[in-house]
């Protein structure tokens, strides 16, 4: 890939202070897009479609993705007055990392247009709702979802474990997953048959394992048979008081508040989202292949309906 070194007055933006917001960012290179140099333009798309990406990745990953040398990154970064690359990433890992403030002000703008209106329920669900999922996303779940992910990738099977109201997640979890990565097993427990399902679990394994107060005794149960058999596991949970945490290599303690009469399920579904695309992310070149067979086999098969 080529990456002319050479000045280009046209690739000049206008000077960006460090504190500003990435939406800032982006206004800034939408409005510049059009005379950036061709590189430039391949560096910029990615920065707008891929926010997320820029915060976490190496320089050397995003540029990669981006199909465009690390060095037209730092370019990018400073004509838009960053001194550094690092330091224009940072706006974007203070943005997610601040989630909670952000999405609180959106739930804020909620409840200023439904303030009108007799229809409190609808505007706490919503309030609910953006604080749950701003919480989730912290350099520390950051670390835990690259943690776990790598957990995932390096084990022979994988169990999923998650009944009565948190089965949606065990069932999300598994049937997704599995689409890349085929040795995901949702235990059911079905007839009497937890022990069955999971004795073929080993120390090779890893168990994902969802459970909110009131914590179910299966899920409970299922946990001490697998930790018996030396099975890793990852621990998504409500509180680290939760009868689930004690031995597991990795906990996440989701925020899961609602007016609703059942805890609210949504941050964990938001995680496991997160997880399982750290794993194709940054797992092998199969799970890609993985997906695209399975999409393959679906249309084959006429289990989807094209629309003209």
């Amino acid at each position: 890939m080529s990456d002319p070194t050479q000045h280009d007055p046209t690739e000049f933006l206008p000077v960006t202070p460090p504190s500003v917001r990435p939406d800032e960012i982006n206004q800034q290179l939408a409005e510049a897009y059009s005379d950036l140099s061709p590189q430039l333009k391949l560096a910029a798309g990615y920065v707008l479609e891929h926010p997320l990406d820029i915060a976490f990745q190496s320089i050397r990953k995003s540029a990669a993705a981006a199909e465009v040398t690390p060095s037209t990154l730092v370019r990018l970064a400073k004509r838009l007055g960053f001194d550094s690359y690092e330091l224009f990433r940072d706006v974007f890992q203070s943005a997610v990392q601040a989630g909670p403030v952000e999405f609180s002000g959106r739930a804020s703008q909620l409840r200023n247009l439904a303030s009108q209106t007799d229809d409190r329920v609808f505007l706490d669900v919503g309030d609910a709702a953006f604080d749950n999922i701003g919480r989730l996303f912290t350099a520390d779940n950051q670390s835990r979802v690259r943690d776990a992910a790598q957990m995932i990738l390096g084990a022979r099977k994988v169990a999923v474990v998650g009944f009565r109201d948190t089965f949606a997640c065990a069932y999300h979890f598994a049937y997704v997953g599995r689409i890349a990565i085929p040795d995901i097993h949702l235990i059911r427990g079905l007839e009497g048959g937890l022990l069955t399902e999971l004795d073929r679990f080993d120390e090779d394994d890893v168990v994902v394992v969802f459970g909110f107060e009131p914590y179910c005794a299966e899920t409970v149960k299922a946990l001490d048979v697998t930790r018996a058999n030396g099975v890793k596991a990852i621990v998504v949970t409500d509180t680290m008081r939760s009868p689930l945490v004690p031995g597991a290599q990795i906990t996440f303690n989701v925020a899961n508040t609602t007016p609703h009469f059942f805890p609210s399920i949504l941050s964990a579904i938001t995680l496991i989202e997160a997880i399982l695309a750290e794993c194709v992310a940054f797992g092998p070149n199969d799970l890609v292949d993985n997906v695209s067979k399975f999409e393959q086999r679906m249309r084959h098969m006429g289990a989807y309906v094209d629309v003209d």
